[in-house]
């Protein structure tokens, strides 16, 4: 069965396939999720819930008809969900029911795959049983990083570039002699002022209009209530906020989710020292494991962390809906071409 989803909580039956509080899988999490459907849905668009069986819930988005990936720019993974107790063969069965869900339409596009997630493989199998064909694409590049246990800041600063190792300790000193530094984790006045914070660093930075401009501070207030924000402001020697960044944090894991500096406080480097400070306290109090850089292979991203992996890409299509019948002919014509080239190399 299927169903569709105004703005809003998931229903209560989804929890059995929702990760918990303390999973390192925050992306499949209620406060993921719900805070996304409340206040980041594109206009027009339609949350579809994908149930197949017991055994797996597919979080879609319906948009001009066709179905996708129940994600946004703010994802930086996505996945089906399988229930806890969910073997390879329900997950094949699973499969093949959402290739039943899926039938007679245009090509349906997932996004946001780590190739590994567990039970993705036993899924696809039943799709393909269920007569779709099924091709993948590079998505988008994630770098991170596993903490070396015992090693501590001295330990991770140790391995960055000797650049970022002496912006840090040269600027943070001198950063920190006439501004400060400002830590929010918890609902109260202080998240309150923090993300009013981070709103105006926002607005004064580099970066373009947010597209869904009540999203952050509904995730920010979200993952506070489960103990899982780590917001942090860097405050310039006048009192006014530089430089803002937040992270979620669970199952060791820490993701940086958005960053920002003020454009005009640029050649102090508040981004590099507040990131800096920010890894600091994550390895030291917060005991975290590894370290997660989310979307896209920004230049800056490679100097903290040292591991880079593929998010990737599905397109499933149906030969007996006319657009699944055209991917593939392209996808073989690609193919073609691609055999050619080697060929001719």
């Amino acid at each position: 069965m299927s169903c569709k989803v105004e703005g809003g909580p998931l229903p209560a039956w989804c929890e059995p396939h929702l990760a918990p509080p303390d999973a390192p899988d925050f992306f499949a999490s209620r406060a993921w999720y719900d805070t996304l459907l409340a206040h980041a849905l594109p206009p027009g668009a339609e949350p579809w819930l994908a149930r197949c069986g017991e055994a797996l819930l597919v979080p879609l988005l319906r948009q001009g008809g066709r179905l996708g990936a129940l994600v946004t720019p703010y994802s930086l993974e996505w996945r089906p969900l399988p229930a806890r107790h969910a073997s390879p063969a329900m997950l094949r069965a699973a499969g093949r029911e959402l290739a039943r869900l899926l039938a007679r339409r245009a090509p349906t596009r997932l996004e946001a795959l780590d190739a590994e997630t567990p039970g993705l493989e036993d899924t696809l199998e039943g799709l393909r049983e269920g007569g779709f064909a099924i091709s993948r694409y590079r998505h988008f590049g994630n770098w991170h990083e596993a903490l070396t246990p015992g090693a501590g800041w001295p330990g991770y600063l140790a391995v960055r570039p000797s650049a970022l190792r002496a912006t840090i300790l040269r600027r943070t000193a001198a950063m920190l002699r006439h501004g400060h530094l400002s830590r929010h984790d918890a609902p109260g006045p202080g998240l309150e002022r923090g993300i009013l914070a981070y709103a105006e660093v926002r607005g004064r930075s580099w970066k373009p209009l947010e597209p869904f401009p009540d999203f952050d501070a509904a995730l920010l207030r979200a993952t506070a209530a489960i103990g899982a924000l780590r917001l942090g402001v860097l405050w310039g020697p006048d009192g006014q906020p530089i430089a803002a960044q937040y992270w979620v944090l669970t199952g060791g894991r820490a993701m940086l989710l958005k960053l920002a500096h003020v454009r005009d406080a640029k050649a102090a480097s508040p981004g590099t020292v507040l990131t800096g400070l920010m890894i600091r306290h994550l390895i030291e109090v917060d005991g975290a494991t590894a370290l997660d850089f989310g979307r896209g292979d920004d230049a800056y991203k490679q100097l903290w962390c040292g591991r880079r992996r593929q998010r990737i890409g599905l397109i499933l299509s149906d030969p007996w809906h006319p657009a699944g019948l055209l991917q593939m002919a392209r996808e073989a014509a690609q193919r073609g071409r691609d055999l050619l080239l080697r060929r001719a190399a």
